[in-house]
């Protein structure tokens, strides 16, 4: 997995005008745009189709997502419960600072 990429990413998506037109494309503007981060498949993927939740398992950082979230038309209360639904569909957070060491029924990251 390469957490650092896919959070890079997110920042310069957050952050640069340019990147945010070129995902906003989609297509091959967004695939192309992807293909410069070192990305797995399930990166891309998660990125590409604006699922939340699976990126929050695969450890991205709570700050980058709730920047993503709005890009994407995602409401406040809807991107909180798109958090808890990666959790249940996908399992425990897998890295990153938000890695759930106990059950997933806890609390974790005010989630």
């Amino acid at each position: 997995m390469s957490l650092y990429a896919m959070q890079k990413f997110l920042f310069a998506l957050n952050r640069d005008a340019e990147v945010q037109r070129r995902f906003g494309e989609g297509g091959d503007t967004r695939a192309t745009l992807l293909a410069g981060y070192d990305l797995n498949d399930e990166e891309r993927e998660a990125i590409g189709s604006g699922d939340i939740g699976k990126l929050y398992v695969l450890g991205c950082n709570g700050q980058l997502l709730m920047h993503f979230a709005p890009l994407l038309g995602v409401a406040w209360a809807d991107y909180l419960e798109a958090m808890r639904e990666g959790v249940r569909k996908y399992g425990p957070v897998r890295a990153g600072i938000y890695a759930m060491t106990t059950g997933t029924d806890e609390k974790v990251a005010g989630v």
